[in-house]
């Protein structure tokens, strides 16, 4: 009965964090960006992804279908201690995304973009998004946003792509620079 009310404290707290006002005042330390994930599969992946947003206190979007659970028991199975200093936001779609940031630029990071992500000044709000490990960001989405779609220049065309938390801590740490130096 303990661990039924434990969890039920924690679901409290973690559907108050998912329903949070969009404007709510930065934390000190804030990196003022989101990191947004598109249907991410790997859990090891995310939870690199989580500890790096939990670093910076970025606010961590997990968009559409997982392909793992993120409940008290799986979380605390992986040995995810640090899952509580996350803000994870949960949305059912990306217009659930789009709906919960309206002050929000979105930033598309593919390997298929021609631009780099060192070319563009990132600003406070930005929500930097990232697709499936195995397919990346939909062909629609990027399409639809192709002015915005951004990628990490990778010299070696034998390599198809990064890991998707390598890719994440390399875009989200460059605009964390980008901010705090100007």
């Amino acid at each position: 009965a303990e661990a039924g009310a434990i969890h039920a404290k924690r679901e409290e707290k973690r559907v108050m964090i998912d329903t949070s006002e969009t404007d709510r005042p930065t934390r000190p330390g804030s990196s003022r960006l989101h990191v947004a994930l598109i249907e991410p599969e790997i859990p090891p992946n995310t939870g690199n992804i989580a500890r790096l947003c939990a670093a910076t206190f970025t606010p961590l979007h997990l968009v559409g279908r997982r392909g793992f659970r993120t409940d008290e028991k799986a979380v605390r199975r992986a040995g995810l201690d640090y899952w509580d200093e996350v803000e994870i936001h949960y949305h059912l779609n990306i217009e659930a995304l789009y709906e919960s940031l309206p002050a929000s630029r979105f930033l598309y990071f593919t390997t298929k973009a021609e631009r780099a992500y060192t070319s563009v000044a990132y600003a406070e709000g930005d929500c930097l998004v990232f697709g499936r490990e195995t397919r990346g960001l939909p062909e629609e989405l990027l399409h639809a946003n192709w002015e915005r779609a951004l990628r990490i220049p990778m010299p070696n065309p034998g390599i198809r792509s990064l890991n998707l938390a390598t890719s994440v801590g390399i875009v989200l740490y460059e605009a964390v620079r980008q901010l705090r130096v100007s």
